[in-house]
């Protein structure tokens, strides 16, 4: 089922087109990659479904209606612009931002301590915001992002700033509220995230949509046939134990191995293992796979 449908949409700023004729679908219970380069339009479709702004044309569905103003209590958005009132205490925030989604004081309180522990900031709750770092700040919005355990979550380069250890640690939070059956809306420019976490991506490019589908299914269609096969090292005239249709792209000595890059037209690989299992063992063999990276810049630049 789609918790999200954004039919057909455009949206036109003076001088400048955002969005045009924009169509995506998002599941319900999945990680969807949002991604694009910098003005793409990708912030302007997060603000018209958090209603902050409309479409000109075009139409954007929640659970299959027309989403509306009210459906906002239903978003969970946290924004790449982090704000936080500076002078405020971070816990006494915590709970204004909570009652703003709907919770009640006493119940916000005792949530927003739970989180406030389980990511190591309990000891901040009475310090002022501006005392926090910028890490800690971050946990706050994202902890507040989540409190009221909306349906639909929305992360906006959701890892800046933060160190690998709390990037790890944030990402596996996503991933468990993913399992409790929230959907998230996932944009970054961290390509390796999204082919951690994402089960869906669409690439939005100059105001248009321009790939878009499973991670794994584009992955098996940007595939180019190459394979990586490791050997010891000092095996005499490899390139000859090659049958036709396979050519060697590069190589590499790791000391006592050798890595191979192949490229290998269908039906070849048991020929080939066949032919270097007569001379040497086989210390690793697999398909390599094009990165989300390539297939990113592959993409954008073939459509500029």
């Amino acid at each position: 089922m789609n918790i999200l449908q954004v039919n057909n949409v455009t949206k036109a700023y003076v001088n400048h087109l955002a969005l045009d004729n924009v169509s995506l679908e998002v599941r319900e219970g999945e990680i969807f990659g949002l991604l694009g380069p910098n003005g793409a339009g990708k912030t302007t479709l997060i603000r018209m479904i958090n209603q902050i702004t409309a479409p000109d044309s075009g139409e954007i569905m929640l659970y299959g209606n027309r989403i509306k103003a009210s459906d906002v209590s239903l978003i969970g958005y946290l924004p790449e612009e982090r704000g936080l009132y500076k002078k405020m205490k971070a816990g006494e925030q915590a709970i204004y931002l909570a009652e703003l989604k709907g919770v009640k004081p006493s119940v916000a309180e005792a949530k927003l301590r739970e989180w406030f522990e389980k990511f190591d900031i309990i000891g901040w709750w009475d310090k002022k915001v501006e005392e926090l770092s910028k890490g800690m700040q971050q946990k706050i919005q994202f902890i507040t992002t989540v409190l009221h355990e909306p349906k639909l979550l929305i992360f906006d380069e959701p890892f800046s700033g933060f160190d690998p250890i709390n990037a790890n640690m944030l990402k596996q939070e996503i991933i468990s509220l993913k399992a409790k059956g929230a959907t998230v809306i996932f944009s970054t420019h961290n390509m390796e995230s999204v082919e951690e976490i994402c089960d869906s991506i669409v690439l939005i490019d100059k105001a248009k949509n321009i790939l878009q589908g499973s991670v794994r299914d584009i992955k098996q269609n940007f595939k180019s046939n190459e394979y990586e096969i490791i050997v010891p090292s000092g095996i005499e005239n490899f390139d000859m134990l090659l049958p036709e249709g396979c050519s060697l792209l590069r190589s590499e000595n790791n000391g006592d191995t050798d890595v191979h890059i192949l490229k290998i037209e269908k039906g070849k690989n048991a020929q080939l293992l066949g032919n270097i299992l007569q001379v040497a063992d086989i210390v690793s063999y697999r398909e390599v796979l094009p990165t989300m990276n390539d297939i990113f810049i592959k993409t954008v630049q073939g459509y500029e």
